[in-house]
């Protein structure tokens, strides 16, 4: 099983977003019982909110539900907890890093390395453009995958 956590900063646009277009991704594929897909901020300034009405419209749009959904903040113990933490800029890698205390078994990534365009995911609760953060968190997740994919080879 792959132990996914995505990762932002508040927990309730980008990494909610990852954590729901995967699991839907995964749904489809049937490979459910494959994948434990998960999501949390560097910050502890939103803990317990929902996410965020546009994030959360933007993924309706897209047919995904998000309903139930909190913010959790990242802690030290969640980096033994998973394979992989895709975090949505390297602002976001360099919080889990500091955090977790480093990164010795290579866990750590921006989503959009496994892209053919590695880059950051810009935040939507600045720029306001959901569509374009979901664009870009869905190529990233399709890499990730593909990348996937490619391992078990």
């Amino acid at each position: 099983m792959f132990k996914i956590l995505f990762v932002c900063l508040g927990n309730i646009c980008r990494s909610p977003m990852g954590e729901f277009i995967l699991k839907d991704m995964i749904r489809r594929a049937g490979r459910n019982e494959d994948f434990f897909i998960a999501s949390a901020g560097t910050s502890s300034e939103e803990q317990g909110n929902g996410v965020y009405p546009p994030a959360k419209r933007e993924l309706a749009k897209h047919g995904i539900d998000c309903t139930g959904k909190r913010a959790v903040r990242f802690c030290a113990s969640d980096y033994e907890k998973y394979d992989y933490i895709l975090c949505m800029e390297q602002r976001n890698a360099e919080g889990v890093l500091r955090i977790a205390g480093g990164d010795p078994k290579g866990k750590v990534f921006r989503l959009l390395d496994f892209s053919a365009r590695p880059r950051d995911i810009a935040d939507p609760w600045y720029t306001g453009d959901f569509a374009a953060a979901y664009k870009d968190i869905e190529e990233g997740c399709l890499g990730f995958l593909n990348y996937l994919s490619e391992s078990e080879k």
